[in-house]
């Protein structure tokens, strides 16, 4: 039964690892590396490490997947009229 258990934990890691390197769009990639978190943190508790799993569940699982959309969110925002980009104020600079 562990032994089952244990296999099943290491193909869904391999295949939550393998459609994360096969993701191209960084906001998925990031839902794939939490599911894959999940998985590791799946497999660590099968394994009988408990502090690790935990660890696992709240890195691997939460914290660096939003890490990531919080990052990716910031680099694609494009500036608005309103909100007074860079391109904007040197545009108001020349126009002076």
């Amino acid at each position: 039964m562990n032994a089952w258990l244990i296999g099943a934990a290491v193909v869904f890691v391999v295949l939550a690892a393998t459609t994360a390197v096969l993701t191209r769009d960084p906001a998925r990639q990031a839902v794939v590396l939490a599911v894959l978190g999940l998985g590791l943190a799946v497999m660590f508790a099968v394994l009988q490490a408990p502090d690790v799993a935990l660890s696992q569940l709240a890195v691997g699982t939460a914290l660096t997947p939003l890490l990531i959309l919080l990052t990716v969110r910031k680099v694609t925002h494009r500036p608005t009229r309103e909100s007074g980009g860079e391109h904007d104020r040197s545009r108001k600079r020349d126009q002076r």
